[in-house]
């Protein structure tokens, strides 16, 4: 079974932020990891892309480290690259950008995406 791809918008090099706990869960439990950062070349060793359109291969699914007004703005990116599933992790929803979510008909999911994959944040 191929591995899931994840997209963790909002990668960081900084190891006690949750955007880097995103990515290290994942790489962790065997998903194919792609780092979405304009301000960084490389997170945890990987290469990070300036934005979700940039990643060479579809995506399964999206989870979101940064800041709604940040958010809201790339979800037309998400929806233009096909990306089936959006998580929200706390923090980074707004009651803007899920109506935006809804309008652009991206399937959201407002959890934890580290817990979701039954790693805690906190073992990281």
């Amino acid at each position: 079974m191929p591995r899931k791809r994840v997209a963790v918008v909002g990668a960081s090099s900084q190891r006690h932020k949750y955007g880097n706990k995103a990515l290290r869960a994942y790489l962790q439990e065997g998903f194919e990891v792609y780092p979405v950062n304009p301000h960084q070349e490389r997170v945890e060793e990987l290469l990070s892309y300036p934005s979700i359109l940039d990643i060479p291969v579809p995506l399964d699914m999206a989870t979101f480290y940064v800041p709604p007004e940040v958010g809201i703005r790339l979800l037309d990116e998400v929806r233009q690259k096909g990306v089936p599933e959006v998580w929200l992790n706390p923090g980074s929803e707004s009651p803007e950008l899920l109506q935006r979510a809804e309008e652009l008909g991206l399937k959201v999911i407002q959890a934890c995406s580290i817990l979701a994959i039954g790693v805690s944040p906190s073992d990281l």
